[in-house]
């Protein structure tokens, strides 16, 4: 049985503002933000058809990005917050992509920095800069379980702007 190619695309969460007396995790995106996330959906839509599941990060910005991402679509994929991607290190992200579901080949994961930049660097060996909006498609053949950056590559690296 071949084993099925598969798609991880990592997104930063776009802009965000710093507004005194929020909490980090209810920081909205600015309008520009809002803008490049919007760009980010189109980019997906013509680059990446085919989103099968999306992970989310409970952060408002996470939240906020992934709304205009997704509104950007030709259809919406499933989603769901998961409070692991708020803050993760490499090694949780990891177990993330394990809980994925076997049917999908092609997932989204919208996070934060410095994890999202760690765990390109762990999976493919490639060290990229992921500002706000940027997001870094890997590909490999085989399981979301199986993820372990041995045969990883880095298919595209961007940071669309609105």
């Amino acid at each position: 049985m071949a084993e099925i190619p598969r798609h991880l695309v990592l997104l930063r969460h776009a802009k965000s503002a710093w507004p005194d007396a929020v909490p980090d995790r209810r920081r909205p995106l600015t309008d520009r933000g809002r803008r490049d996330a919007s760009a980010v959906g189109h980019w997906l839509r013509e680059h990446v058809p085919g989103l099968d599941t999306v992970v989310c990060s409970p952060a408002e910005r996470a939240r906020q990005t992934w709304a205009l991402v997704a509104a950007e679509l030709d259809a919406r994929p499933d989603a769901r917050e998961d409070e692991r991607v708020y803050g993760a290190s490499p090694a949780t992200l990891l177990e993330v992509v394990a809980d994925l579901p076997d049917a999908a080949t092609t997932a989204l994961l919208v996070g934060h920095n410095p994890g999202l930049e760690d765990f390109v660097a762990l999976l493919s060996g490639e060290e990229r800069e992921m500002k706000t909006s940027s997001l870094a498609v890997l590909t490999w053949h085989g399981s979301w379980t199986a993820l372990d950056g041995g045969e990883v590559s880095l298919r595209d690296h961007r940071t669309p702007r609105g």
